[in-house]
């Protein structure tokens, strides 16, 4: 039985209302900026999806906290068991590059452990949606992760950059290591079965990582750092040291990998 539906019915609409904004930046010449401290591009795009997202989940939820990278943060958050955890778009790096690898990302936290997750592809028009101990669907129909149980023959979503760098050509001929963007659509593709697994040792912020974590734990799966320690959220410092998602099965193997 559903605890969070109008939860999840809320992340659903202001992921789609926001991907619509996406698409429509995605479909004309657009410039982009460089944040500070090498923290990739910024576009119109992630504005205009990051105010639809407020406007909506405050409009609904009026005393709920936000934490989104494109929104200042404030230590009040911390004192709300209630917690909504954004990235307007995730693979900002892919958009500015017209590929179609990101996604608007909405997680929903009580207590510190996500149990609502929305992913939405604006160009691919997939919607992912899971709430944990209900399930995960794709664009409303059931998905699960998938139970391949070996490395060996498994699909593996991992980083571009670090794909570029050689790290995982030991594993060429055994797995399929495909490289790709926006750490939340990887997890969501592991939710829905797409995938074994997504990972990497370098550290990701809770809004890389909460709305995908729901997903999968909803599909039956597993997501930790790279401590194997279960994600919290809503914490002082989102920044998260590594990334594991997994359809379980496999995550003690992929957690050796990293190392």
């Amino acid at each position: 039985m559903s605890t969070y539906a109008r939860e999840l019915e809320v992340a659903k609409t202001a992921a789609r209302d926001a991907g619509r904004a996406i698409l429509e930046v995605w479909s004309r010449d657009f410039d982009h900026v460089e944040k500070d401290g090498g923290k990739g591009p910024l576009t119109e795009a992630d504005l205009a999806a990051n105010q639809i997202l407020i406007d909506t989940i405050s409009a609904a939820f009026p005393g709920d906290a936000i934490l989104s990278e494109e929104t200042r943060d404030t230590p009040e958050r911390l004192a709300n068991r209630r917690c909504w955890i954004i990235d307007p778009l995730d693979g900002t790096r892919e958009f500015t590059l017209k590929l179609p690898e990101f996604c608007v990302s909405v997680g929903f936290v009580v207590d510190g452990a996500a149990v609502v997750g929305v992913l939405y592809n604006p160009a691919t028009d997939e919607l992912i949606a899971g709430e944990v101990g209900v399930g995960t669907t794709l664009n409303g129909s059931p998905a699960q992760v998938s139970r391949h149980d070996a490395v060996r023959g498994g699909r593996f979503l991992v980083s571009r950059s670090e794909s570029e760098k050689g790290w995982f050509d030991k594993y060429e001929g055994e797995a399929d290591m495909k490289p790709m963007g926006s750490v939340a659509w990887k997890f969501g593709l592991v939710s829905v079965g797409r995938a074994e697994a997504s990972f990497t040792p370098k550290p990701r912020n809770e809004w890389d990582l909460c709305g995908g974590v729901a997903c999968i734990l909803a599909a039956g799966g597993r997501a930790t750092n790279g401590k194997g320690e279960d994600y919290r959220f809503n914490r002082p410092d989102p920044l998260h040291i590594g990334v594991c998602g997994t359809n379980g099965v496999i995550h003690d193997a992929v957690l050796q990998m990293m190392q």
